[in-house]
Order: structure tokens, then C-alpha cells, then sequence
């Protein structure tokens, strides 16, 4: 894994035009500190290979010495993009180590997964961990230890979770050396510097100023969508990220370097301007992003483990979507005032303790699920509304961390992070807990893991503290002033015949994808034919099929969407969506579902994109929190209700009847929108 991210770090570097002297000129603090703990490392591994007796006594405190004081060096050196990646994984390593007196755990069935087998292993400072998953492994630090195979031939190998964070960390340090100069100029002369770390942000009066790109300062978000959670799309089970329309990049796709000239300019130097390569090269947003992308991957992992934990325990379409119900409404009941919350709170302390308090919950939950599968719905109750908490902090840090004109550019590389996570960690998730087999737990300690990981990245993480500058508006103490929001977006919801409307089509129309959040695990266990594929993985791919279809259905609209009635577009894009989960009822086909779980992706955006652009258009800037958080409330009480309802209907009437339904009710909610004239010609 090491080789691997040195290989990717140089190849991508070279590639976006970075330069071998760039990183030969990179100036680290305490650089013998960091060689010296590295030569103690390798000279004590070397010694135990050859049965060193003096140094096999010293086993764990020359090891402890070595990573202790490489973690010194590493923290000294976080400002750099890539080091506080290294530094966690290296942290993640040695806490297996140490635990296990001097050795690093392999877990036998990932060993057996790569093709190896107890005589493969001849490294003086491995030990192998027995199949069983009971305290023993978890005393051992198991979680922390070699349990991802890797199967491919010429990369055979078991990887522990630090591991694969340390690589990321090397190749983004590789990555950013190469590419990046101090002295770089923009073509026109101009400096290309970033403000100090410690340099705070002010917040101005009650006149807040909108930055490039339609973004407001001090949030991170489309002015007009300043203070909004999302539109559509829930937290679920613990997830993290923006959700589908919490960030709204300009419509031009970002904020771009100034113009370069051309052909007098190779791609390399032009790739180097680019304001995703610019965020790479800022270690605390890099950070970041890694951290989140990072818990987003557990999340999945854990997603499709607590689907195969409940519906296998149960086999009850009921007790299934409940546990989607239990992680829905936190969004329901907390979401509108989350953000309000955190904004009276230090920003870096709630990212922190909210991974360190899921990383908690997530361990309990197959062990509560192994008392009783009811002890399941108040601990991922509990997961999500840690987590509705993480997202606005995250949210308002982001600002704080970058340039001004590099915000619209942050936010959408965090939405995109949820669509990779999406797109590669559902199908990965499905692969390993079929792996697993009976050994789910795992899935769950992997995530709490990636919880700590993140943890871990916001602390070193670089974040200017905010001072409030004379005549801003503080937060306004108690409740009163929440429900007061909430009443004055109500009324002018109510006088809006468009919004209105549109939320009322909302409404019914997200019914539809209550039922399939909480059915899709129960549909490709008890309706696919899935031959030798586990019903765990297809269930995964169905996930997978529905983020690729979200990510070329919202680049589609992008490309397109300008020319079209926008009111049209929601009314076709909710008979859309309602058409292909009518179809996913009807269908037993595994390949036939994958296709319309696409299009239910493609759909997805269809009209949750032109429904953000009508509420930022219609909406005063002043006003777009309130008035979307009323209609969050109703959406979500929609599809909370659709979750509980399918469930018991599943269990009555069979899934793909159940699909049928809700299909239909999806695309007459849709065609309904046909009969309101100002939502037609929107």
C-alpha cells in the first residue's frame, strides 16, 4: 500500500505538471527527528529478523520510541498536505502494535481471502488472529489489524485500515510537492499566497457581503441557500455528507484560476492553477475532505452490514424499514434547528466529538442487535442525530480553511465526495460484508474506526477562529426565535403559489423514495434471482446504480437544464422516478434492476436540481432558511411515514407490490403538477 501511494502520488504530480526540484526544494521541520524514528523502525524490525535477543526484550519499547517520536515529527510537519493523513495512519498502526505487544494482527480469513496462508506469514512482527469474532479479537485491537484482503493477482496482500490512510497520506504529500512552488505567480504577477492559519475570519454586520461565484462569506453555501441543510435527502445511518442539494456550486461549474495564455502555457502549469489542485495543496481542507470521504466509506460499509444484521436476524420487511425510520427522524425532528445550534458553538469541537460520540454508538450496535434486533432503532436514532450535528459545523468551518474565491470550488468537491463514496464504497461495502459472512461485527468496528480517523484529522486540522466584528448579529438565545423561523417561513410558503405547490407535489412525490430506502435491502434479498451473487452485494450495486445515476443525471442537467421549463422538469423527473420503481416491482431480473435503479438516480436529479434553482430564484436570501426548513420538515414527515408504512405493507402484501404502489403514487404526484399553471410554466 505504501508503494502504492508513492506510485500514485508521483504519477498523478507529474501529470498535473509538477516538478521533480518543486519537491526537492519542500523544506520539513525536525526532518532528523522524522528520518531518526524511521531508521529506529526499520533497524528494529531488522533485528528482530535475524533474533536479536537484546532487541527482542526491547520489543515494544524501541517500537513505541520509533512511532512515538516519527508521531512528533509528522505533527510538527501538518500544515503539510498529506502529513496529518500519514500521521493518523501511522497512529492507527501503532496502536495494533502496541496493543499486541510488539505485533501487528492478521486476521486468518482475510489471510486465507488473499490467497495466503499460515506459513506465508514470516514477518518477525505479525501474528495471526483466529476466524472467531468474540473478545479476544476486540482486546487484540482486531479492527485495527490486517483484515482487508486484497485478492488481485500481483497486488495480493492483507492491509490494515492505517494502512490505506497512511498511503493516502503519502500520495497527497507526493502529490502537492511536486506541484506546488511558493513563489508561483498567476500569469498576470500576481502572488499566489493563502492567508496564515491562525489569521481569524471576520464576520462583518448584519450586511453580509456575497463573495465570487453567488457564495456567501462566513457559510460556504449559494447565498441564496445560506443556513440550509438540504432539500431532499436525508442523513442516514450515520452518514456525514452534503446530501444532494445542501451545496450549491455556480452554475458555471466553479470558480476557475484567471485565464492562462494558451499555448504558450503547457497543460501541466495549467493543471497546477486549477482550483481542485489548489484545495489538494491546502493541507487542513485536504484534511478534511480525506476525513470525511474516509467516515463516508465506513458509513457504506456499515449501511449494507446493518441491512444483512436486521433482515437477516429477522427476515421482516417491518423490522427493516424501521431501522430506516429510526435514522430519518432526527432529520424530522432536528434538522431545521441544527444549524442554528451550531452556530452557537465552537465549529471544531462539534466535528470532534461528534466522530468520537458515532464512533462510540456505531460499536454498540451489533452488540445491541445481538441482545434483542429492538435495541437497534434507538442506537442508530441516536448515530443520526450526532450526525445531522456534524454536517453545519463542517459546513461553516469549510469557509475558514480555504481562499474566498476557492469556496464554490470546497463545496463541490464535499458533494462530490459523497457521490465517490456512492459510487465505489457501496460496491465494495456489498463485496466485503459477503466476505464476512457471519462475522458482520467487523463491519461495524471498521466504521468506528474511520470515525476515530476523522477525529483525528479535524484535530490537526488548521482552523481560524471567528471574531465577530461590531454591530453583528449574535444568535439569539432559547427556542423562541427558532419557532418564530419557522412560523415566518410557513406564511410566506404559504403565499407562494410555486413553492407551494411544489412542496406539496414534494410531498406525495417522496413518498416513492421513502418506501425504496426502506425496501431496496429486503427487495434483492426475497425478489431478485441472484444465482451465486450474495443478496448483500446486489443490494450494494443497486446503491451503487442509483449514485451513478445521480451523478450523470445532475452533469446531464447541468449541461441542459438551462433550456428547459424548470416546473416541467420536476413534473417529468417525479413520473420518471415513479415509472422506474413501478418497473423495479415488476421485475425479478438483477441486470433489469441495476438499469432502473440508474434511472431512478438519473430521475433523482431531474428534479431535485431544477426544485433548488426554483427556491433560490423565488426566495429572498433572508428568508431561503426558514422557508426551506418548514419544508423540510414536511417532506421528511412524508417519507418517514412512507418508511414505517412499506414495512408493514412489505410484510402484508409483498415487496413488489409495495414498489407498484408507491411507483404509482410517485408518478401521479408528478402528472399533478400538470394541473397547477404557475408550477407548469416555472
Amino acid at each position: 500500500m505504501l508503494i502504492a501511494g508513492l506510485l500514485i502520488g508521483l504519477i498523478a504530480g507529474f501529470a498535473a505538471g509538477g516538478r521533480l526540484d518543486n519537491l526537492i526544494a519542500i523544506r520539513l521541520r525536525w526532518p532528523l527527528v522524522i528520518f531518526g524514528a524511521l531508521a529506529l523502525r526499520l533497524g528494529t524490525e531488522a533485528a528482530l529478523t535475524r533474533d536479536v535477543g537484546i532487541v527482542e526484550s526491547l520489543r515494544v519499547p524501541l517500537l513505541a520510541a520509533a512511532y512515538g517520536i516519527l508521531a512528533v515529527g509528522l505533527w510538527a510537519n501538518r500544515a503539510r498536505p498529506g502529513m496529518s493523513l500519514a500521521l493518523v495512519g501511522i497512529a492507527l498502526n501503532a496502536t495494533a502494535i502496541l496493543v499486541n505487544g510488539g505485533f501487528m494482527p492478521v486476521w486468518e480469513p482475510s489471510l486465507t481471502a488473499a490467497s495466503y496462508g499460515r506459513a506465508d506469514v514470516l514477518s518477525p512482527i505479525h501474528v495471526i488472529l483466529p476466524a472467531t469474532l468474540d473478545a479476544n479479537f476486540f482486546r487484540s485491537a482486531g479492527p485495527l489489524g490486517d483484515v482487508i484482503p486484497i485478492p488481485l493477482p500481483w497486488l495480493r496482500n492483507v492491509l490494515s485500515f492505517g494502512d490505506v490512510i497512511l498511503g493516502a497520506g503519502l500520495a497527497f504529500f507526493l502529490f502537492a510537492g511536486l506541484v506546488h512552488r511558493p513563489e508561483e505567480t498567476w500569469p498576470d504577477g500576481r502572488p499566489i499566497h493563502r492567508p496564515e492559519p491562525s489569521q481569524p475570519v471576520i464576520l462583518a454586520g448584519p450586511e453580509v457581503r456575497d463573495l465570487p461565484g453567488g457564495v456567501r462569506a462566513g457559510t460556504g453555501l449559494a447565498a441564496s441557500l445560506a443556513g440550509v441543510a438540504a432539500l431532499e435527502r436525508p442523513v442516514v445511518l450515520g452518514g456525514s455528507g452534503a446530501g444532494l442539494a445542501s451545496l450549491a456550486p455556480a452554475a458555471s461549474g466553479g470558480v476557475t484560476a484567471p485565464a492562462l495564455p494558451g499555448v504558450f502555457r503547457g497543460v501541466g502549469v495549467r493543471a497546477r492553477h486549477h482550483p481542485y489542485v489548489r484545495l489538494a495543496v491546502n493541507g487542513s481542507f485536504s484534511a478534511l475532505w480525506t476525513g470525511q470521504l474516509i467516515s463516508l466509506l465506513g458509513d457504506r460499509v456499515h449501511q449494507v452490514a446493518l441491512a444483512a444484521l436486521v433482515y437477516g436476524t429477522t427476515n421482516s420487511a417491518i423490522a427493516g424499514s424501521l431501522t430506516f425510520v429510526a435514522a430519518t427522524l432526527p432529520n424530522l425532528l432536528f434538522g431545521p434547528i441544527a444549524g442554528v445550534l451550531v452556530d452557537r458553538w465552537d465549529q471544531k469541537r462539534v466535528l470532534i466529538v461528534s466522530d468520537v460520540l458515532r464512533a462510540g454508538i456505531v460499536l454498540l450496535i451489533p452488540a445491541g442487535v445481538g441482545v434483542n434486533v429492538v435495541l437497534a432503532y434507538p442506537l442508530v436514532f441516536l448515530l443520526t442525530t450526532v450526525s445531522i450535528f456534524f454536517r453545519p459545523a463542517r459546513t461553516a468551518v469549510i469557509p475558514r480553511v480555504v481562499r474566498e474565491d476557492e469556496l464554490v470550488t470546497a463545496n463541490s468537491a464535499t458533494w462530490m465526495s459523497e457521490t465517490l463514496a456512492d459510487v465505489v464504497g457501496y460496491p465494495l461495502a456489498g463485496l466485503f460484508v459477503a466476505f464476512l459472512g457471519s462475522a458482520l461485527p467487523l463491519a461495524f468496528w471498521l466504521d468506528s474506526v474511520s470515525y476515530v480517523a476523522s477525529a483525528m484529522l479535524v484535530v490537526a486540522v488548521v482552523i481560524p477562529p471567528v471574531v465577530r466584528s461590531v454591530g453583528s448579529v449574535a444568535p439569539v438565545p432559547g427556542m423562541s426565535g427558532i419557532r418564530d423561523d419557522l412560523v415566518a417561513g410557513w406564511r410566506f410558503l404559504r403565499g407562494e403559489p410555486v413553492l407551494l405547490a411544489n412542496t406539496l407535489q414534494a410531498v406525495a412525490g417522496q413518498l416513492t423514495i421513502g418506501a425504496t430506502i426502506a425496501l431496496t435491502p429486503l427487495y434483492a434479498k426475497v425478489v431478485l434471482r441472484l444465482d451465486s451473487l450474495s443478496w448483500t452485494a446486489a443490494y450494494a450495486f443497486m446503491e451503487t446504480g442509483i449514485g451513478v445515476g445521480n451523478l450523470v443525471g445532475g452533469f446531464v442537467i447541468g449541461l441542459l437544464g438551462a433550456r428547459i421549463a424548470k416546473g416541467r422538469m420536476v413534473i417529468g423527473g417525479y413520473a420518471a422516478y415513479g415509472l422506474a420503481v413501478v418497473g423495479l416491482g415488476l421485475t425479478n431480473n438483477l441486470s433489469l434492476a441495476l438499469g432502473l435503479a440508474f434511472a431512478m438516480g438519473v430521475s433523482n436529479m431531474v428534479f431535485i436540481i431544477p426544485t433548488q434553482t426554483l427556491f433560490q430564484e423565488r426566495t429572498p436570501g433572508d428568508m431561503i432558511g426558514r422557508v426551506v426548513g418548514f419544508r423540510f420538515s414536511a417532506v421528511f414527515g412524508a417519507m418517514t411515514f412512507a418508511m414505517a408504512a412499506s414495512g408493514v405493507l412489505g410484510d402484508a402484501a409483498g415487496v413488489g407490490p409495495v414498489l407498484v404502489v408507491f411507483g404509482v403514487i410517485t408518478v401521479a404526484a408528478g402528472l399533478a403538477g400538470l394541473a397547477s399553471r404557475p408550477l407548469r410554466e416555472a
